[in-house]
């Protein structure tokens, strides 16, 4: 099954499956899952196995750890003993953790990777952390912020997650704020599915945090592994959502509310003059547009362009700016044609009613029934001038 359940348990919201496919339905009930771990002595652990049966690994990557020493067949196994964690990283690239462990024997603090730690010793540090995220505990998470243990603010689950994507999808727009002044990173994307905070606050249809996100600087535009932006998972999202359906009717407005906060924050409502290029295929066509109010050309998704102006590209039709209508004929084909003046041309044409901006018909239009009434009181002006001129 790859879709995420939508499922208000805390424990559960954010249960990602592979795909990250945000599936609308009711929500499902589930079994809550606690955290389970395995207890063992407070000293740090080869990987899945003894130092002999790893020697080979622990040659080639050169790790030595306080407390320990290279060993062969002959040798005695030996492990550091592990006072405490005094501080975490993330792992370049959000693919795991390491830990500054604090050692008993009076070593010198050092960094290990998760793997190599105690499950109940990572466990101690880390289970208040992902319980404040995982309920969206704002208190919480604002001790743990401000406890000075060395945490990183960017600290990921077993999938790359981040703590802002768990309280960005539950809606938490507090523990939102909280972590972004700490310095969380907006943009982050997750290892499994490429999430950020605003996919998930779109998916879960949560518009106070995606405003609020958008507030504080993150990118609208930054795309998960299916090559989805935000705004493309909401209009998903809302395409599968039934109509009609009373229960789905706050959901929809949501979703609308969703996405039209995040088509604001991606573009900026301006008057395309004309498409100039086009690339890609299918699903990833885009047209070099060019603004009528001057801004530099861009590319731009068809969704973003007015039907007719894609349509009349694909067909090979040329646009040129109208810049006012200077007369009215019915042509050969017996239909309306006008007689146009353009901003980038010296000479007027004849053009079809379709072809003309139906502003500058109407403007024209009451210039001209201006213009008529003007004629109208001038003729009457001059009618009364005369039969006063030949009165005895």
């Amino acid at each position: 099954m790859d879709s995420l359940l939508v499922n208000q348990s805390p424990s559960q919201l954010l249960q990602l499956t592979p795909k990250h496919s945000f599936l609308i339905s009711s929500f499902p009930n589930s079994q809550h899952q606690s955290l389970r771990f395995k207890r063992t002595h407070h000293s740090i652990l080869t990987v899945c196995g003894s130092i002999q049966n790893q020697e080979k690994q622990l040659q080639e990557t050169q790790t030595t750890f306080p407390g320990s020493k290279s060993t062969n067949e002959n040798e005695d196994e030996s492990y550091g003993e592990v006072s405490k964690i005094i501080g975490s990283r993330a792992i370049q690239g959000g693919t795991g953790m390491e830990y500054l462990i604090e050692w008993k024997d009076g070593h010198a603090p050092s960094w290990a990777p998760s793997d190599y730690i105690a499950e109940d010793v990572v466990a101690e540090y880390e289970t208040p952390w992902w319980t404040a995220a995982k309920k969206a505990d704002q208190s919480a998470v604002q001790r743990l912020i401000t406890a000075e243990d060395g945490r990183d603010i960017d600290a990921v689950d077993k999938d790359g997650r981040t703590a802002l994507l768990f309280v960005s999808g539950l809606g938490s727009e507090p523990c939102v704020r909280l972590l972004a002044e700490a310095g969380s990173n907006l943009d982050h994307r997750d290892s499994n599915g490429g999430l950020t905070a605003l996919h998930m606050a779109a998916g879960y249809v949560k518009p106070g945090v995606v405003k609020l996100l958008l507030e504080l600087g993150a990118d609208p535009e930054v795309e998960d592994d299916r090559e989805r932006t935000p705004l493309d998972l909401g209009k998903e999202i809302l395409n599968v959502t039934p109509k009609g359906n009373p229960i789905q009717f706050a959901r929809r407005l949501g979703l609308e509310n969703v996405i039209r906060l995040l088509e604001e924050a991606v573009f900026e409502y301006a008057e395309v003059q004309e498409i100039l290029e086009k690339r890609g295929k299918d699903n990833r066509v885009e047209y070099l547009v060019k603004w009528k109010d001057g801004g530099d050309n861009e590319w731009v998704k068809p969704a973003f362009i007015g039907e007719d102006l894609v349509r009349d590209y694909e067909a090979g039709l040329e646009y040129a700016v109208a810049e006012a209508v200077m007369g009215r004929r019915v042509g050969d084909d017996g239909k309306i044609e006008f007689l146009v003046k353009w901003t980038d041309m010296e000479d007027a044409t004849w053009e079809p009613e379709e072809n003309v901006d139906p502003d500058l018909i109407k403007q024209f239009e009451v210039t001209q029934h201006a213009q008529a009434d003007n004629n109208m009181k001038g003729a009457g002006v001059r009618e009364e001038a005369q039969l006063a001129k030949d009165r005895p």
